[in-house]
Order: structure tokens, then sequence, then C-alpha cells
């Protein structure tokens, strides 16, 4: 449980949260949302102790362990999967102990331990755990200095799933991932014994994950039970509930005024106007929060060429002369085309986003553009290498040298730049507002086509749903890179699958590629732990009986808990509260699908250790 009591935090002299309530229960999976600014990662720091309140408390249970991912990416000659088994501290504490000592008997505790934590399948349970995040076998054994960072904070992410903490606070942890990599850690997450909470602005995972919502608005929070569709309409019914309230409050109050004001001079009615005074004083004003207001998305008018606007026929694309990415490239675009790219990052979807945007051009086979075709490229690096001593209206000036001052500050506008919000310095913006920065300039020349690679990862929920209407209102072509599950699902009519050096359509929904992208990842994983489950994670236990008599009944009362447990979940699915709900029924079938792969390995650590110990008798 986590309890959060008349909480005040305060950043730079900004309240952030005043006298704020709330609490988690243990065992919950929380999706921590709010506006950009709201507070959500300092409410993390705060929890993870990094920051002290100024007033009131955090608490939890005193043994709890808590799990966040490291800020820093993880570096240097260790490989993927050294770091991620070096997560789980207890278990190379033991194993560091286990080279060191020379007491038989302590080295026989050290090993009931190891098999108690699962430490004999520690390496290919972090296999796995990296496969799903898009590491094959190849790739989670090489140095991590060969990787980028966005490939090394999946690292991070790794090791934190591996340890297992009671209680997991994770910050956006889809924005540095691929959609297979974010669909496979959504599944993931469904199935976490622990308490959860996630910050996050991905819909999708929210409605997936999730069991409350605790909102951060206002500088107070909210704890709603249910997913985030169900948040969106206790949140809106909370609102007009507010609403009713605070016009009835409102037309006492003006009723109150009016006697008083129309008798207080008579004295016939004094005393009854001194009363309603007196009445009026203690009319306490109801609070109304305000609905999130969207920042703006609007991108420019733009003039059409005649279709198609661009044609590959039978062409090649890479970097290396020779040695092509992606071969036998046969693409269309059209006007008005909206295409979301699909395919797990390193298959070739930015070389293709370069191959339409001109940035590449073809080694071999044909191409045309339609004349005066204008692209507007929308990458994450480009947030990054905004000029931070300069302000959006010198960036866009310099986009745009033969504008006027003020078509330069309409354009700022339709991104939300308005005022003098236009003039301060670009390292002041917040994430979201140099992402809208970003978008003004990728749109500065008026483009046909629009190439937006990731562009949700720094927007909020509100902003995001701009971006859609602003994407789904726009009158030209719009091939989409990204994670964001409800971007594509609103945005796209259709999808091109990039793999194996080929970009060919996807004939299916995105729920079938859902399905596509899991079970490939399942592939992945088991390829990933076949080589390394040969390699055992710790010395053998040595061979005498008193070792192997310990951990006989280690493995006996294992299986016994495993065994108990299924039980419970058989007597669960027979009640009237269960099976007559649907949804109670279809979480119950997912605990109990999930609870049979622990069985199963209860039972074969049970038969293991039954023959290790027939085996030594014998000899």
């Amino acid at each position: 449980m986590i309890a959060i009591e008349n909480l005040t935090l305060r950043i730079g002299g900004l309240t952030l949260l005043e006298d704020a309530s709330a609490l988690v229960p243990e065992g919950r999976r929380v999706g921590l949302i709010g506006r950009n600014g709201a507070g959500k990662s300092t409410l993390l720091d705060a929890i993870l102790g990094r920051l002290a309140p100024d007033r009131g408390s955090i608490s939890m249970p005193k043994r709890a362990r808590v799990g966040f991912v490291a800020q820093e990416a993880p570096g240097g000659t260790t490989t993927p999967l050294e770091a991620v088994l070096a997560a789980d501290e207890e278990r190379a504490s033991l194993l560091a102990e286990e080279e060191t000592t020379e007491d038989g008997e302590r080295i026989a505790d050290i090993h009931m331990r190891l098999a108690e934590i699962d430490a004999y399948t520690a390496t290919p349970r972090a296999a796995s755990i990296l496969a799903g995040l898009g590491f094959d076998a190849g790739m989670q054994d090489r140095a991590l200095s060969e990787f980028s960072g966005g490939w090394r904070m999946r690292v991070a992410l790794a090791a934190v799933l591996f340890a297992r903490p009671d209680i997991l606070l994770l910050d956006e942890p889809t924005n540095h991932l691929d959609l297979e990599s974010a669909l496979w850690l959504e599944d993931y997450l469904q199935r976490w014994p622990g308490t959860l909470m996630v910050v996050s602005h991905d819909r999708k995972l929210l409605n997936a994950v999730c069991t409350h919502i605790l909102h951060l608005d206002s500088r107070k929070m909210t704890l709603y039970t249910g997913d985030y569709d169900r948040f969106e309409v206790l949140r809106q019914e909370r609102l007009a509930l507010q609403a009713a309230m605070a016009s009835k409050v409102d037309a006492q109050r003006k009723h109150m005024q009016a006697f008083v004001d129309r008798f207080r001079a008579k004295a016939s009615k004094a005393r009854q106007a001194q009363s309603r005074l007196k009445a009026l004083a203690k009319l306490t004003p109801v609070f109304v929060e305000k609905d999130e207001d969207a920042v703006r998305f609007e991108f420019p008018e733009v003039e059409l060429p005649k279709p198609p606007l661009v044609t590959f026929d039978r062409a090649s694309v890479g970097y290396t002369p020779g040695k092509p990415v992606l071969t036998n490239v046969d693409l269309r675009l059209d006007p008005e085309d909206r295409i979301g790219l699909l395919g797990a990052n390193g298959n070739g979807k930015s070389t293709l986003a370069k191959l339409f945007a001109g940035r590449l051009q073809p080694m071999t086979g044909g191409t045309t553009r339609a004349s005066k075709l204008q692209t507007g490229f929308f990458a994450q690096h480009q947030i990054e290498d905004i000029d931070p001593n300069r302000s959006p209206f010198q960036l866009l000036g310099d986009e745009m040298p033969t504008a006027k001052p003020e078509q330069i500050r309409a354009r700022l506008g339709r991104f939300g730049f308005s005022g003098n919000k236009a003039d301060v310095k670009a390292d002041v913006l917040s994430g979201g507002e140099k992402a809208r920065l970003a978008f003004a300039l990728a749109t500065a020349h008026a483009p046909q086509l629009l190439i937006l690679d990731e562009p949700t990862n720094h927007l909020d929920m509100a902003s995001r749903e701009r971006l859609v209407t602003a994407i789904n209102e726009f009158a030209g072509t719009v091939i989409l890179v990204t994670h964001d599950w409800s971007l594509l699902e609103l945005t796209c009519d259709r999808l091109w699958l990039v793999a194996n050096g080929k970009v060919t359509p996807f004939e299916g929904d995105l729920d079938e590629y859902r399905s596509l992208a899991l079970a490939e990842r399942r592939a992945q994983r088991q390829s990933a732990e076949k080589p390394k489950a040969a390699a055992p994670a710790a010395k053998a236990p040595p061979q005498n009986l008193a070792t192997l008599k310990k951990e006989l009944k280690a493995a006996e009362e294992a299986l016994a808990r495993a065994t108990e447990e299924s039980k419970k979940l058989e007597r669960e699915a027979t009640l009237p509260a269960t099976y007559n709900d649907p949804r109670k029924a279809a979480e119950l079938a997912k605990r109990q699908k999930a609870h049979a792969s622990v069985l199963e390995a209860a039972e074969a650590r049970w038969m293991a250790a039954a023959e290790a110990l027939e085996q030594a008798d014998a000899a």
C-alpha cells in the first residue's frame, strides 16, 4: 500500500501539489496521468525518496522493494544480459559469497536461498525479457557501448522488470520502444503481480494494464477505479456534478443577496436581512475543476499536386554501396493517403521514410516525384537539436526568411505560441512545447507530404487528441511511424509492413498485427532462451545428501503452494460473482493461464530434486 497524506510539493517556487491525498492499495496497477507540468514525475521522485515533501507524508510497507528505471542509460563493455542479471542484487550477492565461503553449512543455505528465488532460471528469464524488448540472442551478448541511448534505456527497463520489485514505478516506459516492444510490455505488465504506478499518455497501455487511474489536476489528486476510458466517463460525470452544484449554490447566493439588497433598509425586515447576510457568509463556494484545455495543432493549408505524389519501381535503398537495407520497393503515394509503417526497429522504417522525403536516393530502380512537392519531416532528434538560445520566433523566421513578422507569429499561433510565448528562449520550453515547435518548423513550407516519426513522445493526452484532429483535417499525405496505437488507429487507413528487407502492404487490421507481433516476440524469446538455458546461472549444488534433502523439501513446499493456489483459482471460477461477470471471468482466465506455468515449473523442480536425491542414495 502507498499512502499519500496531505502532500505538498514545490519545485522552484511553483506549487505542484497542495494538501493532496490518495491511498493506493497493494497489488493495484495505477496509471498516473495529468497535463505536462502537473507533477507526475515529481511525485514519483517523492515516492522514491529523492525529493523531500514540503508538507505531508508518503508511507509504504517498511520492507517493500521499490523499482524504478535508472535515468542514466547503462553503458561500457557490460552486455545487456549481464546488466539485467546484475539487477537482482540478492542473487549477485549470494553468488559472490558462494565463491569465497568455505563453510559447508553456509554453502547449503546459499543454495537453498538461490533455489527459493529461482536463481537457477535467472539467465533464461533475463533473456526472455530482453527478447521481448527487441534484443535477439546475438544482441544480448554485445557490449552496451555499441548500442544507441534508446536501446540502452531498454536494457534499464529490462533490468527493473527482472528484479521483480514489490512496487514498480515507470515513467513513460514506451517512449524508447517501437510498437512491437510496446505491445510486449503491455502484455507483460498485465500479469505484473506487485503494485505498479506508471506515468503514461499512451491510452492503449493505460486501458490494457491499469486497474486504477490517479489524476493530478489543480494541485490535487483523485483516484478513480477502472482503466483510462472508465476514468474519462467518471471525470465527465464528476465535472457535470460539480457544475450543477456550483450553479445551485450560485442561484441560492443570488436569491439571498437580492433579499438583502431589497429589505436591508426596512426596519420591519432588518432582522431577516441580517440573518440572510450571515447565511450568505457561511455559504461555501463549490470548487469546479476545469476540464483540460489542449494546446493547438493546426497544420497549414496546402495546394495538392496531381496524383501520384511519389512512386518507386523496384527501387533499392541503403547507406553503403552494394548493401541495400530495402530492395524491390514498389510503392505509390497519392494525395490524402494516411499510411502507418509497421515493423520492429532496425528493419528499415526510418530508411523508407528518408527515401520518401528525398533525403536518400534509390541505389537502383526507378522513381518519380510530383513537381513542386514539399516534404515536412518530424523526428525526435529534431527536438534535441533545437538551438536553446533562440526563440520560436527566431527559429521559424530562419525557415521563412521572406515572411513578414505577423505571418511568422500567426504560424506560431497555430501551434500554441501566442504573444510573449513566441519570444522566450527555447531552453525554457517544456518537452511538449519543444515538440510543438518542431511541428511548426517541419511545416514551415506548407508541405503536401508529412512524415512523422514518433510524434507523440513529449505530448500529454489532450495534446495527442488535438494532434489526431490536426492530422485528420490535413489535406495532404501523412506517413506515420509510431508506437502510439491510438494514433495509428484513429488516423491511418493503410498499413505497410517493413520487414526482412521488403516493404509490403499489410492487409489485416491492427488487432491482427498485434497478434502477429506478439507471436514473433514469443518465438524470439524462445530462441534467446535456448542457448542460455544450458549454462547454469550458478554452480550446481554439491552432491551431498543433506543439501539434496533440503532442496527436495524446498521443492515440495513450493509445489504445495503452487497447487494450493491452483485450487484457490478453481474455487474462484465456480463462484456466481465470477462467472456472472464477464470481466472478472476474463481476468481470472488470464491469472489461471499465468499460474499454469508457475505450477509446471514447481512440478519440474520437485521431480528434478527427487531424482537427484534418489541417484545420490543409490551411489
